[in-house]
């Protein structure tokens, strides 16, 4: 089996931070986006993964591409960079990797990590993960029919027709005819708002006879914003706190208490503070005389002075807060 993994988007509704990281590579409770991602998929398939393929935007870099390939061989995978020069949707992303399209394919954008217990049936032709949201009408969704067999993709309904979310996390057991599928939407010049949509293939494939399924993702964490992306770590946190080392061996705690669950990277120093709980402290970050909760503060940060809550720092970030000087009469209030 084959995975793809768009991720060439710029990550606008993040930046400060994708200013000089690109969104997949922001850290979640120790590992960048990306590579829970493709751990959580690998550890959900009984198949054997034969190829990785990350589509990325020519800008990231050859660290970035160094990193990818590192995070595939890691999980016995050969490792192969995609790019997508320009944003012109989903199913064009997707061509961006048109040789890794062949056998069978896992298909998983880069800015959504799920909680799931499935195993991906091979003998089916093709699967959508869904969740149920209470406002479908934000969302592409699936309908079904008495078969529990998708019988329409339909894109932000006006009027109720499920509560099924596509969370962009796809399975085709044919991956050279969604080649065929997303190359006529090219070919032919098909577009949803200016752009080559995936629903509009699968829309054809299902005309044609292909048999889409759907099968439910038990939680679906969006890193699409600053605060989406803190919860996502609060969430991992609490989801790994069992079965990962969160709290390195190299740190360095004085007159500091750790509320878990934590992510604790190396080399991090703490002093006179209190962290937690849901908080990911990076390698070598610096604290001080801080109280920090529900935040992620990325590498080689210095904190110092701080009451942090709900916040994402980015690397080498230096934050210090000046002590108040004070003047205040009987019965004031500060708010």
């Amino acid at each position: 089996m084959n995975i793809i993994i768009p991720m060439a988007g710029m990550g606008k509704r993040m930046r400060p931070h994708t200013l000089t990281t690109a969104k997949p590579l922001i850290p979640i409770a120790g590992k960048p986006i990306v590579q829970r991602l493709v751990e959580d998929i690998i550890a959900t398939s009984n198949e054997k993964v034969d190829e990785i393929a990350f589509i990325i935007g020519p800008a990231f870099g050859k660290d970035v591409e160094t990193h990818l390939c590192q995070v595939a061989e890691s999980l016995g995978a050969k490792g192969k960079i995609c790019y997508q020069h320009e944003p012109q949707g989903t199913a064009h992303a997707i061509l961006c990797a048109a040789d890794s399209l062949k056998g069978n394919v896992f298909i998983a954008f880069a800015d959504t990590l799920f909680k799931a217990s499935f195993s991906i049936d091979v003998n089916k032709d093709a699967i959508v993960w869904t969740q149920k949201v209470a406002d479908p009408s934000a969302f592409g969704v699936v309908k079904l029919n008495d078969k529990n067999e998708i019988e329409a993709f339909v894109e932000k309904p006006k009027e109720f027709v499920s509560d099924l979310a596509i969370i962009g996390v796809y399975y085709f057991k044919d991956g050279e005819n969604l080649r065929k599928e997303l190359q006529r939407l090219i070919d032919e010049d098909i577009k949803l708002k200016g752009e080559y949509q995936i629903t509009d293939a699968m829309d054809h494939m299902l005309n044609k006879g292909v048999k889409f399924y759907t099968d439910q993702v038990e939680e679906w964490l969006d890193c699409g914003n600053k605060d989406a992306t803190v919860y996502t770590n609060q969430r991992i946190l609490a989801i790994k706190e069992d079965n990962e080392q969160l709290v390195s061996e190299t740190a360095i705690l004085e007159n500091s208490v750790i509320i878990p669950p934590c992510f604790i990277g190396e080399n991090v120093v703490i002093k006179n503070s209190v962290i937690g709980p849901f908080v990911s402290l990076e390698r070598g970050v610096n604290v001080a005389d801080s109280r920090i909760n529900n935040s992620i503060i990325q590498a080689d940060s210095i904190v110092k002075n701080a009451r942090i809550e709900n916040s994402l720092l980015g690397k080498s970030v230096n934050y210090n807060e000046k002590p108040k000087d004070l003047s205040l009469g009987d019965f004031s209030t500060q708010i």
